[in-house]
């Protein structure tokens, strides 16, 4: 049981830093088609901001609630030999989403691969669905699509207040001066980024290690774990994901300095908002519904949406094809067991 422990430790970290390169283009995209920043500095830029999350969690929010609900979205039967396995079933199959998603530069979610990889998992293991935690679920899939649209409402919102405040400057000096407040709102976002993001592998660690026994309960999770899950998704962040970097910085819709800065900011205040009631969500899904709120200022025909229709699909699919990839997994590992 020790070997299985470590063996999923290990797998939750390459699936943080997995995310961390795949979700490099949430924080990045902007400032990059902006040419705020060079491709390397800006994912260094973000990969700081991503591990500064660790203390913004730790000692100002004062607590890790999404590692709490990822942790409790399925419930695992007390003394269950075979619960460590359900719980890396669904690693591997959010390992795999991912890694095929960025393979093809899809900006899809690595949070509800994860969600999805427990759920499938769990559910071919106990053969019913009320193994599902209802109050935890449900949230997050609702966030599916309420994350976007909030991000894009107030993305919508900033950048026709800052276009109607700003109207009469200089446009050289507008331009200029955003171009530097692109660097706050960016690294305002990635601190959000890591902040949701790495607490999800915090939430799968310490699963494991109450099923194992090896603590009492999620209180109880040692210090090194989160300080390595933010160490993991920032180290990812440096190792990029130019394709879905493409994709988020140019193909939804071109984004100027001052646009770059709305959507930031708006993505990080949806992140910040969603963390403190503890709701996992996709980075991926509220950038992306920011940048499409900033695209709507021009007019509607700004945003190219048969690109967007199809980011929207592999959102909806990325929980019940992980599920299924998940009770595949589960289901093969019992043959060798």
């Amino acid at each position: 049981m020790v070997t299985l422990l470590i063996v999923i430790v290990v797998l939750s970290f390459i699936f943080d830093y997995i995310n961390g390169f795949h979700d490099a283009a949430n924080s990045i995209a902007t400032i990059v088609s902006t040419k705020v920043l060079t491709p390397f500095q800006a994912v260094l830029w973000a990969a700081f901001f991503n591990f500064g999350a660790f203390f913004i969690s730790k000692y100002v929010v004062g607590h890790f609630g999404i590692a709490d609900t990822i942790a409790k979205s399925v419930t695992l039967q007390k003394g269950d030999p075979l619960a460590l396995y359900v719980i890396l079933a669904g690693l591997i199959s959010a390992i795999i989403w991912n890694l095929v998603t960025w393979w093809f530069g899809i900006p899809s979610s690595s949070s509800h691969a994860l969600i999805g990889g427990l759920i499938g998992a769990a559910v071919a293991r106990y053969g019913t669905l009320a193994v599902v935690v209802a109050a935890k679920v449900i949230p997050i899939v609702c966030f599916i699509l309420l994350a976007p649209m909030i991000g894009m409402i107030i993305a919508f919102i900033i950048t026709v207040l800052i276009v109607h405040l700003c109207k009469r400057g200089n446009p050289y000096k507008t331009e200029k001066w955003f171009k530097r407040l692109q660097l706050v709102s960016s690294g305002l976002f990635s601190l959000g980024h890591g902040s949701n993001d790495a607490q999800k592998v915090m939430g799968i660690i310490g699963a494991a290690m109450v099923a194992s026994h090896h603590i009492p309960d999620l209180n109880h999770i040692p210090d090194w774990v989160p300080i390595m899950c933010f160490v993991a998704i920032g180290l990812g962040t440096m190792s990029g994901g130019w394709k879905i970097v493409k994709t988020m910085g140019t193909r939804i819709t071109k984004v100027t300095p001052l646009e770059g800065v709305a959507a930031e900011t708006a993505g990080a205040v949806t992140l910040f908002l969603t963390e403190h009631f503890k709701i996992p969500v996709s980075t991926t899904h509220t950038i992306t519904g920011s940048i499409i709120g900033v695209g709507a200022t021009k007019r509607l025909s700004a945003v190219r949406w048969g690109v967007t229709i199809n980011l929207v699909w592999a959102w909806v699919l990325t929980i019940p094809v992980s599920a299924i990839f998940a009770a595949i997994s589960y289901y093969i590992m019992l043959l060798f067991i």
